[in-house]
């Protein structure tokens, strides 16, 4: 399959495209003289698996006293390593100076190398969780690009020096971005997916010149906010976007749309690919019986809650726990919960400040349309037009993340929800081999990573556990960080690089005195 079979020779691979679409080496004699380039270039490493070359090996326990390398304090922001060579780099956010940051790092040492700020008018409204700098680097071993929601794309030679900047306007997507650019050949591919001026662009990666730029669909009477969070993924001269709407390929070298499977989702999280399929995790707050919450009758929550008898339900009258929809397993994340007080105004249609019976129970039934069927898809690659009836190959729709990607393995697809539930799947029919919790509970934002045949799990509160790739439940180790982890790990020469709140740490097996 793709994910085990590419990724063997995915750092060569990635030398070869560079060199080869700037003329310099040709076919099969080229890739025999390509270096090998140790590489995480983008989100997720190598062409967004999130999965390492076999032959690296990071350590299975490690901690602030264990297997540590070298820890480098940061400003904050959840963008992920990207490494090439010898460097690290990483986006930030100095909410002292209010700056946005690309930052290059020493990757034997962790040093500092080079900060740049990035200087943006305005910076965009973000979850409480969440980040202005939370989109990870891409670099293909002559530059480094960078994305911020508030700025556009910026483009540094490998020693910090600027290259180039494509300012866009302050992205309006709700809680914040979260895409990453990617490099694909010439090009650098940006999702901007948001209610207003949606689009995805091509910009020449040397000169940041626009070459394409395709607008996504605005979809009518969508009943929540529109916008994407997702990174796209390269697949056989195809860009897949994971949208709201859509899961939808485009053209690399046009932008056109297509093919396309409809869906309904939050669209947080990059799909991933193996084989000639594409594994995506379609979430909505409204998917799972124990998401959802049932409202009782106007008559019922007025006897407990009219306190002044007027007939009306005022949002202060309203308790604050009475909810539409919650995330399980997140009882200490804000807005984890939608409560009808949050969402008061769509009750109040009249805007006059309560809620009559009328006006309650239109949003009973505005609340009862939300359901949704969610859920990890299984897509042949391929068609044309809307394949959803031809191409979805298995759906399955129990414990769905709403953040993290999935991942596939040696045949197998692995998802983590929040509360560390962890489901694996026979990656061709679908099957549940196994879904268990790891026992490290708590939210999930990290996306799963492999590395030497296990499975890293890194969850919200900072505890990265280590599985086995087996068709059973094998947990190796759990190791606590001691601090929140939202960023997903990356991996290199049998390092794991893990970004908590206040820091960058690699963890590895230090070499034996000579």
């Amino acid at each position: 399959m793709r994910g085990v079979c590419s990724v063997l020779h995915c750092r060569s691979a990635i030398v070869v495209l560079i060199l080869s679409s700037a003329g310099v080496l040709h076919g099969a004699a080229a890739q025999a003289q390509a270096p090998v380039v140790e590489t995480w270039p983008q989100f997720r490493g190598p062409g967004g698996t999130g999965v390492a070359p076999e032959d690296t090996a990071p350590p299975a326990e490690f901690g602030p006293d264990t297997s540590l390398l070298w820890k480098t304090a940061l400003p904050a922001g959840h963008s992920s390593p990207a490494i090439w060579g010898d460097r690290i780099f990483l986006t930030a956010f100095d909410p002292s100076r209010k700056t946005l940051e690309v930052i290059g790092l020493n990757r034997t040492t962790g040093a500092i190398l080079w900060r740049r700020d990035v200087l943006a008018e305005q910076t965009e409204q973000v979850h409480q969780l969440n980040s202005p700098a939370t989109a990870t680097p891409a670099v293909d071993g002559e530059q480094v690009y960078a994305y911020f929601g508030s700025f556009g794309v910026v483009a540094y030679d490998m020693d910090g020096g600027l290259r180039w900047s494509v300012p866009m306007p302050l992205v309006q997507v709700p809680f914040g971005s979260g895409t990453s650019p990617v490099v694909a050949g010439n090009l650098v591919i940006v999702n901007r997916h948001e209610p207003k001026d949606p689009f995805l662009v091509a910009l020449d990666r040397k000169t940041g010149a626009v070459v394409w730029k395709q607008k996504h669909e605005i979809p009518k009477g969508l009943p929540i906010a529109f916008g994407s969070h997702s990174t796209p993924l390269i697949v056989d001269r195809q860009i897949v976007v994971h949208g709201p709407t859509t899961l939808a390929a485009f053209d690399i070298a046009t932008g056109e749309r297509v093919w396309w499977v409809a869906v309904s989702s939050s669209a947080s999280s990059t799909p991933t690919a193996a084989g000639d399929t594409i594994y995506a995790a379609t979430w909505s707050p409204f998917g799972e019986a124990d998401q959802r919450l049932v409202l009782g009758d106007f008559a019922s929550v007025a006897k407990d809650h009219d306190k002044d008898a007027n007939g009306l339900l005022s949002r202060d009258e309203l308790p604050p726990d009475l909810a539409i929809a919650r995330r399980p397993d997140t009882p200490d994340v804000p807005s984890a919960t939608i409560t009808v007080r949050s969402v008061f105004g769509r009750f109040d249609t009249n805007k006059d400040g309560g809620v009559d019976a009328a006006e309650w129970e239109a949003g009973r039934q505005v609340v009862a349309k939300l359901t949704v069927e969610h859920g990890l898809l299984a897509v042949k690659t391929g068609g044309s037009g809307d394949v959803t009836s031809t191409h979805v190959r298995w759906r399955e729709k129990s414990s769905i993340p709403e953040v993290p990607s999935p991942l596939v393995y040696r045949e197998r697809v692995y998802m983590v929800r929040n509360g560390g539930i962890l489901t694996c799947l026979d990656a061709a029919n679908g099957t549940v081999l196994y879904r268990a919790r790891v026992g490290a509970p708590g939210p999930y934002y990290s996306s799963p990573v492999v590395a030497g045949g296990k499975l890293f799990l890194a969850s919200g509160e900072g505890i990265v556990t280590v599985l086995g790739t087996g068709a059973m439940l094998e947990v190796i180790a759990k190791n606590d960080l001691s601090e929140p982890v939202l960023a997903t790990p990356a991996v290199s020469s049998g390092v794991l690089y893990v970004r908590t709140a206040s820091a960058l740490s690699a963890f590895g097996r230090r070499s034996s005195p000579e």
